[in-house]
């Protein structure tokens, strides 16, 4: 089984999360956060701001550790330990700029989260991660 390291980006604005749905990858057709593979020899916080960049065109700063989770996908043979951040601060409108990887990007409050989010993040939430 291989076992990598994600970053995963909790961004909040208004009592809302942001989520993308994902395509193309494991976990298509849940809803994730931003994030992606933390590269060796990067931190965290420089991966959750590329991540972000990338994917969203949000520039994230302030990030700081909320937990971790460890997820089994075994239909894959990957264990990931999933890392994930709160960006206390940022700018831009999130757009959709890896259209291969997300379909789109919504704003979600705790009350109307899609019941399929993506397995790091509903670790998360049962561990007790609140908005």
């Amino acid at each position: 089984m291989q076992q990598l390291i994600g970053v995963g980006v909790l961004i909040t604005a208004e009592g809302r999360l942001l989520l993308g749905k994902r395509k193309g990858s494991h976990g298509a057709g849940s809803w994730a956060l931003p994030g992606g593979h933390l590269e060796a020899g990067e931190s965290v916080a420089s991966c959750a701001i590329r991540e972000t960049a990338e994917e969203t065109g949000i520039r994230v700063a302030d990030v700081r550790h909320v937990d971790f989770t460890n997820d089994l996908f075994q239909e894959e043979g990957r264990q990931y330990i999933t890392l994930f951040v709160e960006a206390t601060a940022f700018s831009g409108i999130a757009e959709v700029l890896e259209p291969d990887k997300c379909e789109q990007w919504r704003w979600f409050s705790r009350q109307e989260m899609p019941e399929n989010l993506f397995s790091p993040l509903q670790t998360l939430f049962e561990q007790g991660y609140r908005l």
